[in-house]
């Protein structure tokens, strides 16, 4: 009988195993060192501290190097090196902070896409905090610590370590006497690093560790010697340089700075040597600078977009807003409907399976001098011991890691079989593209109540201030959630057969949800697809507000996502011509076309070449 394996070699493979798949670099070489964690994109390698053997293996140590690898594989997936190397302030103390910053950042963001991984990371810190216990003062070689500490309790609502407790009570005044608000604004630029740094240095000069952000004195001095009609150009150069870049840049990479200065094993404090040592060919999946946050105004607009309040306004879990039976029998309605399509929908649903499977399959390219040993091929060294070995390197694939997002309408004007068609629609594209590893999210949006509701009531209150704003309170639906399997909420569908949900519809700003919802997920490619009839009405806001007011709306967002945003926009207008607001769209007239017609669309979007050569055409109405 085999010797078991020792337990710190089980826990290294184990760990190596998950630092690959929550990075996603599965080719990434993970080794142990003594005191040692960070990694390098160059030489495609990580590297954490080594365990213990199983005698002096601890509880407490298992759980500090799994925080410590889901905190590095945070960094490695989230985080863009050459745009934090560009925008890295001058200093040691500035750039401690603002390293130390940034890993609160994506920590926060991967938190809230693995829980799990927020768990350990958390558990992590509770554990790297014990050396603090003895502090009592405001130590400016623990400012980093500390303010990693506060953001990430602002950011992730982690509770400060119980043994930092004394440090924080030293540094929170300080911070909110300097720089009061400024971790809120971090929190709300958590999705962009490029705004997150942007606003990290904000903070930084509050707190006087610089005197100016990294290209200001550069913008500075070409404003002086520019005429004065060309200032205002520079300023705005400069305020879009770190956006306007990432075509340029390839992907980030991590250095022993990935995990914050307050861990004590031995971690560089450096914040910028390690850094430096890494380069990537390859764009990093999750938000990067490209995204931008969604501006809620039109510019250059007299009377700008507002809601008149948004504390009326209501996100929430389909299964919330019914009855676990009523739900169960407004599904098995709704499947009543679909088994009269299921047979053209299966075949077409296979056919887009099989074509986005084929683009998932692996090739490789053999006989390399370098690259991963080809264990196949080790019988010719067998045979002629001077026979070189044979390498291997796997192809790049077409497939991208990819989510898509279906918005659909829940309006009034969507009653009957408009809805029907769209809850079918979901169905459909959410179990086909779950069996081929995309993963789908599935939104509603509608109002909570009829002609402006508690939001109408409180402008009435107020003595009808003129321009309001919209005035009625939204209610954006979350049907499916992009990481919850179909199967454990394939009945929420049956919601929107529920009579009483389908109110009014403001869709611009449901198009804001949905894009920023997209923006905090991990995968490269982001796909949103609106089902809609294309036309925004809510009663309470027309009545006191421009005619096309909620349309000028739309129709600003639509534009900027379009032109602006790495988020790929299609639409399906159900009865109604949905191409005069969307490039990408189509209209469907029929139900028997139905299944068709969302597999050909699905099939384009995941076909590169199709993809290319439609965004050289316009998309006219299609009658069907």
């Amino acid at each position: 009988m085999s010797k078991a394996e020792p337990l710190n070699e089980t826990l290294k493979r184990a760990t190596a195993s998950t630092l690959k798949a929550m990075s996603q670099k599965r080719d990434m070489v993970v080794s142990f060192a003594r005191g040692q964690s960070g990694a390098s994109y160059t030489n495609a390698a990580a590297i954490l501290p080594e365990p213990e053997p199983e005698p002096h293996l601890k509880p407490n140590d298992i759980l500090r190097l799994r925080g410590q690898s889901d905190a590095l594989a945070m960094r490695l997936q989230f985080h863009d090196k050459n745009l934090h190397n560009r925008l890295m302030p001058a200093g040691d103390e500035a750039r401690s902070v603002f390293n130390a910053l940034e890993q609160a950042r994506v920590e926060a963001v991967g938190g809230r896409i693995y829980p799990g991984a927020g768990h350990n990371m958390a558990t992590m810190h509770e554990q790297a905090a014990a050396p603090f216990r003895t502090v009592f003062d405001r130590d400016p070689q623990h400012m980093a610590q500390a303010l990693a500490m506060m953001a990430r309790e602002r950011f992730t609502g982690e509770t400060i370590p119980e043994a930092a407790g004394t440090l924080i009570e030293q540094w929170r005044p300080w911070l909110d006497t300097k720089a009061p608000g400024q971790l809120d604004k971090l929190a709300q630029a958590l999705a962009n690093q490029a705004d997150f740094a942007r606003e990290a240095g904000m903070l930084m000069k509050a707190l006087e560790l610089l005197n100016e952000l990294p290209g200001e004195s550069e913008s500075d001095a070409q404003s002086d010697n520019d005429a004065q009609n060309q200032d205002q150009d520079d300023q705005t150069s400069d305020d879009e340089s770190p956006e306007g870049s990432d075509d340029q840049d390839g992907a980030g990479a991590v250095g022993t700075d990935a995990l914050s200065a307050e861990f004590s094993d031995g971690l560089d404090g450096d914040g910028g040597q390690d850094e430096d040592m890494m380069t990537g060919g390859e764009t990093p999946a999750g938000p990067t600078e490209h995204d931008d946050a969604w501006p809620l105004n039109a510019p250059n607009d007299n009377k700008p977009y507002r809601p008149y309040t948004t504390q009326f306004d209501q996100v929430i879990d389909a299964e919330d807003l019914s009855e676990a039976d009523e739900l169960h029998r407004l599904r098995e309605q709704l499947d009543r409907q679909l088994d009269k399509l299921q047979g053209v929908v299966t075949k077409l649903a296979n056919r887009l399976q099989r074509r986005l499977l084929a683009k998932q399959t692996r090739s490789w390219e053999f006989d390399l001098e370098e690259g991963l040993l080809d264990v196949a091929r080790l019988s010719r060294v067998v045979i002629d011991p001077y026979a070189p070995l044979s390498f291997k390197e796997e192809k790049d694939a077409d497939f991208r890691d990819t989510v898509v997002s279906l918005l659909i309408d829940n309006s009034g004007s969507m009653r009957g079989r408009p809805i029907t068609i769209a809850a079918i629609s979901a169905d459909v594209m959410a179990r086909t593209l779950e069996r081929c590893g995309v993963k789908v999210e599935i939104l509603g949006f509608t109002t909570r109540a009829w002609k402006g509701g508690l939001s109408r009531e409180h402008w009435v209150e107020q003595h009808k201030p003129e321009n309001p704003g919209r005035l009625n309170d939204l209610r954006h639906i979350i049907y499916k959630a992009a990481d919850a399997p179909w199967r454990r909420v394939r009945r929420n569908l049956g919601l929107m057969l529920k009579e009483g949900i389908l109110k009014e519809n403001i869709d611009g700003e449901a198009l804001m949800w949905a894009h920023n919802r997209l923006l905090a997920r991990p995968e490269q490619r982001r796909i949103l697809m609106v089902i809609s009839d294309g036309a925004p009405v809510d009663d309470a806001t027309l009545s006191v507000n421009p005619g096309n007011y909620l349309e000028r709306h739309l129709r600003d967002a639509i534009e900027w996502i379009e032109t602006k945003s790495s988020v790929e926009l299609i639409a399906i207008g159900i009865g109604h011509d949905v191409t005069r607001y969307y490039k990408h769209a189509v209209t469907l007239l029929d139900a028997e076309d139905l299944g068709g017609t969302i597999m050909s669309e699905l099939a384009d979007l995941f076909d590169e070449d199709s993809k290319t050569s439609a965004q050289k055409k316009h998309r006219k109405h299609r009658a069907l």
